[in-house]
């Protein structure tokens, strides 16, 4: 039988290093979107991002809103694919996804903005076009109507 009155620190020592080696699986360390932009992107986002900006190919001036932008992937493909004379307005809900992206592209033709894309601070008719890549299935409420932010 085991004498549990005495010292009993070897428990507490190893409970403490599982606790520990549980919560290190747990966190996700580093930076989430440079780590997101580095691995998923080109692994699964960048394709539909490239095919999204050549859907708006024959756009030769305007404005784009762009929802969900996350780390700037399909912001990349417009700029590089669109002339100088196309401004985007990129927004997403997490303002640590923004600065990377907005680190990723320097660009005077983008304006990074924080922002939900359902309840979006535009006037509408602001934009000429509107797009969104994967952002619409983390909508909280996806029965709530888009506003009108398109040209009128």
């Amino acid at each position: 039988m085991h004498d549990w009155t005495g010292d009993h620190s070897w428990l507490e020592n190893t409970v403490v290093r599982e606790v520990a080696e549980v919560d290190a699986d747990r966190v996700f360390r580093g930076s989430i979107p440079a780590l997101y932009d580095q691995h998923l992107g080109p692994l699964i986002f960048v394709p539909y991002a490239d095919d999204l900006a050549s859907r708006l190919a024959d756009m030769q001036n305007g404005r784009i809103l762009e929802t969900a932008a996350g780390t700037g992937l399909v912001t990349r493909a417009l700029v590089s694919s669109l002339p100088e004379s196309v401004s985007i307005v990129a927004t997403d809900l997490n303002q640590p996804m923004l600065d990377h992206a907005s680190s990723q592209l320097p660009s005077t033709r983008v304006t990074w903005r924080q922002a939900d894309a359902q309840y979006l601070p535009f006037p509408d008719c602001e934009f000429d076009a509107v797009v969104c890549q994967f952002g619409v299935m983390f909508f909280p409420d996806k029965a709530r109507p888009f506003p009108k932010h398109i040209a009128c």
